[in-house]
C-alpha cells in the first residue's frame, strides 16, 4: 500500500506557491492532480496521488507520455500549462543537483520520491533508454516540487518472510525504486542485504556470467528494468535455482513468464495474471506460505499413496504370472490363490481406507526432485517380495490340499495372511516419520484386518478358515520373513541416499 505523505516544493520553482487561474489549490497540486486524471492506467504513486488530490482542476489535456518502467518517468501536456513530467529525481536531475541530494536522503528513509517537473516538451515517446548514475539529465526541466510517497509494509511480511528463510529460500528484492529506498523498505523487515542495495543500472549488460555472480550474490535491487528483471530470473536459473516471481504490473510480465513460478496479483494487471501460474486474488503475499504448504501436502501424499497403488499392481502382476507359469511349462495348472472377495479385503485395509485418509493429511516435508525413482525403488522391491512370500506359503500349504487334509479355502486363507501382514508393514513404511494419528490409522487397519479373521461373520461372507495352527504358523513365518527383507531394503536406501547427501 502506498500514500501521499507530502509535497515538498523546490525553492527555485517559479510560481509553485500561486494558484493558477484564480484557484485555491497550488498550482503543483493541481499539476499532479491533472496527470492523475490524465493517467488511463495508473500505478500504485499515481493511484495515492489520485486519492490525496480526487477533484481535478479540469485542465484540458494535448498530449500524454504513459509513465515506462524504462523511461522511469511519464507526463502530459496541457492546453494553456505546458508539458508536465512526474518521475525518478535521478532520471531527471543532474546526480548532484540539491533537490536529488534531497530526494536520496528522503529515500534513505524509506519513501519513494518522484520529482514534479515543468518541461519545454514532451521528449518523444520512443525515447525509453533509461540514463546511468551520473550521467546527463532530461534537457528543459524545471523541478517543481518533490513528491513523497509512504510505502507501507504489510503487517504480515516479515512473518512471510521468516517463513520462506527458516525454509532456506532465497528471497531477493527487485524492483524499479530508487535502490536506496528499496534498501531502507528491506532494511525495515530485515532482510539479508538491505544495507548494500544495488542500483542496477550498474549491472553488467553484456556478460552472462558476470550478471549471474553479481545476481546470485547480491538481495536488493533497485532501478531494474523489465528487460534486466527477465535477465536475472534467468542468471539465477542458469545457476541451478528454481525461481518463483511475484509482480502486478505490466513491467513484470518478461520476468513472471520466463520464471519457473509466476505470482501475479489479484489487483495487477491482466497481461501479468495472463503469464502467471498462480494468482493471490486477495493481494496477500502472506497467502504464499499456504500456497506452498499445499503444493507440499497434494506432492507428498501422492507420492505415499502411489507407493501403497504401485506396490499392489506390482505383487498381482507377479502372482498371475507365477501362477500360471506351471501351466504354461507342462505341470499342472495351479488355481489362483485368492478369491475376488480376498482381494477386496486387502484393498480395504492396505491401500483403499489408508490411501484416502493419508491423502488429506497435513505434510510439510519439502518437496525433492526423483519423485518417481524414489516411489519405483519402494514399491518394486516391496510388490515382489510380496508377491514371492505369499506364493511360497501357498506353494507349502498346497501339497496339503492335494493330500486331501486341507480344503483350498484353508490355502487362501494362510496366502492371504502372508500378503495382508507384508502389505500392512508397507503401510507403516510408507506413514513414516510416526505421529499419533498415523500409528492411530496403522493400529486400525491392522486391528480391522485381524477381526475379518477372527470373527465367525467374517469369515463365512469372505470364505476365510484360519482354523489349522500350523499353517497359520507358516503363513506368520513367510510374512516375518518378508518383513524383515522389506525393512531391511528400506533401511539400505536411506543409508544410501544420505551417504550421497553428505558426498553432494
Amino acid at each position: 500500500a502506498m500514500e501521499l505523505a507530502e509535497v515538498r516544493p523546490i525553492a527555485q520553482a517559479s510560481g509553485q506557491g500561486a494558484a493558477a487561474d484564480g484557484a485555491r489549490q497550488p498550482l503543483g497540486a493541481q499539476a499532479l492532480s491533472s496527470l492523475a486524471a490524465a493517467d488511463p492506467r495508473p500505478n500504485a504513486s499515481m493511484r495515492a496521488i489520485a486519492a490525496a488530490y480526487p477533484h481535478s482542476p479540469g485542465w484540458r489535456v494535448e498530449e500524454t507520455l504513459p509513465f515506462s518502467s524504462a523511461r522511469k518517468f511519464g507526463g502530459a501536456r496541457f492546453a494553456e500549462h505546458g508539458a508536465w513530467l512526474l518521475g525518478a529525481p535521478d532520471v531527471l536531475l543532474p546526480a548532484r543537483s540539491p533537490a536529488q541530494q534531497e530526494a536520496e536522503e528522503l529515500g534513505a528513509q524509506g519513501f519513494r520520491v518522484l520529482l514534479l517537473a515543468r518541461a519545454d516538451t514532451l521528449p518523444a515517446s520512443a525515447a525509453v533508454a533509461i540514463r546511468a548514475p551520473g550521467g546527463a539529465p532530461m534537457p528543459s526541466v524545471e523541478p517543481v516540487a518533490l513528491v513523497v510517497l509512504e510505502q507501507k509494509v504489510r503487517r504480515d511480511a516479515r512473518a512471510t518472510l521468516d517463513y520462506f528463510d527458516a525454509q532456506r529460500v532465497d528471497v531477493k528484492v527487485i524492483s524499479g525504486d530508487n535502490a536506496v529506498s528499496v534498501g531502507a523498505v528491506a532494511r525495515q523487515l530485515d532482510l539479508p542485504g538491505a544495507d548494500s542495495p544495488l542500483d542496477a543500472r550498474t549491472l553488467p549488460a553484456d556478460d552472462d556470467v558476470r550478471l549471474a555472480d553479481v545476481v546470485d550474490e547480491r538481495a536488493v535491487f533497485g532501478r531494474v528494468s523489465p528487460a534486466q528483471k527477465r535477465s536475472m530470473v534467468r542468471a539465477l536459473q542458469s545457476r541451478g535455482h528454481t525461481v518463483a516471481m511475484t509482480g502486478d504490473g505490466v513491467n513484470d510480465v518478461l520476468a513472471l513468464k520466463d520464471a519457473d513460478i509466476g505470482v501475479a496479483m489479484g489487483e495487477g494487471s491482466p497481461a501479468t495474471r495472463a503469464v502467471a501460474q498462480i494468482v493471490l486474488l486477495d493481494n496477500k503475499f502472506a497467502t504464499l506460505p499456504h500456497v506452498v504448504g499445499e503444493g507440499r501436502r497434494v506432492i507428498g501424499n501422492i507420492e505415499r499413496v502411489a507407493n501403497l497403488f504401485l506396490t499392489k499392481t506390482v505383487y498381482s502382476v507377479l502372482l498371475a504370472i507365477m501362477v500360471g507359469i506351471p501351466g504354461l511349462i507342462g505341470f499342472d495348472a495351479l488355481p489362483f490363490p485368492f478369491l475376488p472377495r480376498h482381494v477386496t479385503i486387502t484393498g480395504w485395509f492396505t491401500i483403499g481406507l489408508p490411501a484416502f485418509i493419508l491423502s488429506l493429511a497435513p505434510n510439510h516435508d519439502r518437496a525433492r526432485p526423483g519423485f518417481v525413482g524414489r516411489v519405483l525403488r519402494m514399491a518394486i522391491p516391496a510388490g515382489i517380495v510380496i508377491a514371492v512370500a505369499s506364493f511360497t506359503c501357498y506353494l507349502l500349504v498346497r501339497p496339503f490340499v492335494l493330500d486331501g487334509g486341507t480344503t483350498q479355502v484353508q490355502a487362501s486363507t494362510s496366502a492371504l495372511i502372508t500378503l495382508i501382514a507384508i502389505a500392512l508393514w508397507v503401510l507403516a513404511i510408507v506413514a513414516r516419520p510416526y505421529e499419533w494419528w498415523k500409528v492411530l490409522l496403522v493400529g486400525v487397519m491392522m486391528a480391522a484386518s485381524f477381526a475379518m479373521f477372527a470373527l465367525p461373520l467374517t469369515r463365512q461372507l469372505f470364505e476365510l478358515d484360519p482354523g489349522n495352527a500350523d499353517h497359520t504358523f507358516t503363513a506368520l513365518a513367510c510374512a516375518a520373513v518378508g518383513i524383515a527383507v522389506i525393512e531391511l531394503g528400506w533401511w539400505i536406501d536411506g543409508w544410501l541416499r544420505r551417504v550421497r547427501a553428505t558426498r553432494g
